[in-house]
């Protein structure tokens, strides 16, 4: 007997009633945040926007009870402590590379820190194959953006996929700063694996010369929507809607979604890891989104990640991971469209 206009129900994501058993997508959260470069906290998002999802409202305008979706959270993977220790040990690493001054015990450090993620994305993966051989349809909710390669390594298990990836950076770094599962290495793991056979990036605006050389190597299709230009055709003209429909032609019929956070304006998600000026507004990723499911294709998983450990940052993030959630129901038939 839900009740889809009573009070949120708290450490229930988004208030919904459903059990692990019941739900057809499951959310996976990984609090890790052990390589972040910059900004920490993001490890703390998954807990926190459970705690806030609760006050949401769950009606969207184009899709029919849209709360029907059985959708809820799996327990977190690790504790936080155990974050916290590694994320000390690699601020060590960290510290002694920016001082240009590596820590004495440098090479140890960066072995204990790879050892401990390479455990912690093999358990990610274990468990997207335990839900996906269910049949359950699987979203990662992070921690940094490395913890999406579970999901994209356990998926290109049993399928071909493309991914839109919204971000302000291209993660294209070969194990940055030596950690092989860096944020800011995602995409070019994530592209070792056959079964992913592009990579369409939105939002870009921080970039290096180590990931320019790799889009121009890469033996896949790598299309890039830099932010900056598509803002300078926008002040010429072009409109959002046009620019969206050239995006998602560079998709083929399955696609992955991962959506780091800071691949919007900053002032929707200012505590971000790596917070950076321009980006996308909350309504503009929407459309985009809701655009790629109404031309037919099917959302087959998704990630959304780095958002900051703050109230504001969590009451965006737990709306752009429903927003994805009733996105890929609706494109797997899930849910009816108004």
């Amino acid at each position: 007997m839900y009740n889809p206009s009573d009070v949120g129900k708290r450490g229930k994501l988004f208030g919904l009633p459903y059990s692990l058993q019941q739900s057809d997508l499951i959310i996976v959260p990984v609090n890790l945040d052990v390589t972040v470069s910059y900004g920490e906290g993001t490890s703390r998002a998954p807990e926190l926007i459970l705690n806030e999802s609760g006050q949401l409202d769950l009606s969207i305008p184009n899709v029919r009870n849209p709360w029907q979706l059985k959708l809820s959270m799996d327990s977190l993977p690790f504790p936080n402590e155990e974050n916290d220790q590694y994320r000390d040990t690699a601020k060590k690493i960290i510290n002694g590379l920016e001082s240009s001054q590596k820590h004495p015990d440098h090479d140890d450090l960066l072995t204990d820190v790879n050892s401990y993620c390479e455990k912690i994305h093999l358990g990610i993966e274990e468990r997207c194959d335990e839900l996906l051989n269910k049949n359950k349809l699987v979203g990662i909710l992070g921690g940094d953006h490395s913890v999406a390669l579970g999901l994209m390594r356990s998926l290109a298990k049993k399928k071909e996929f493309g991914i839109l990836q919204i971000d302000a950076h291209m993660d294209l770094r070969n194990a940055y700063e030596g950690f092989t599962y860096s944020h800011a290495s995602v995409m070019s793991n994530a592209l070792d694996l056959d079964r992913v056979l592009c990579l369409t990036q939105i939002g870009i605006r921080d970039y290096c010369d180590e990931e320019e050389r790799y889009v121009g190597d890469s033996a896949k299709e790598i299309r890039i929507f830099f932010d900056e230009v598509m803002f300078s055709e926008r002040m010429q003209g072009k409109r959002w809607s046009e620019q969206v429909k050239n995006i998602i032609q560079t998709l083929p019929e399955s696609v992955y979604i991962s959506f780091d956070i800071d691949g919007l304006d900053p002032s929707l998600c200012p505590n971000t890891g790596t917070p950076v000026p321009g980006g996308l507004t909350f309504n503009e990723a929407i459309y985009l989104v809701d655009e790629l499911v109404r031309s037919g294709r099917k959302i087959v998983g998704f990630d959304l990640c780095e958002v900051g450990n703050a109230i504001w940052d969590a009451n965006v993030g737990a709306r752009i991971l429903y927003r994805l959630a009733v996105a890929t129901g609706v494109s797997q038939h899930l849910l009816q469209t108004r």
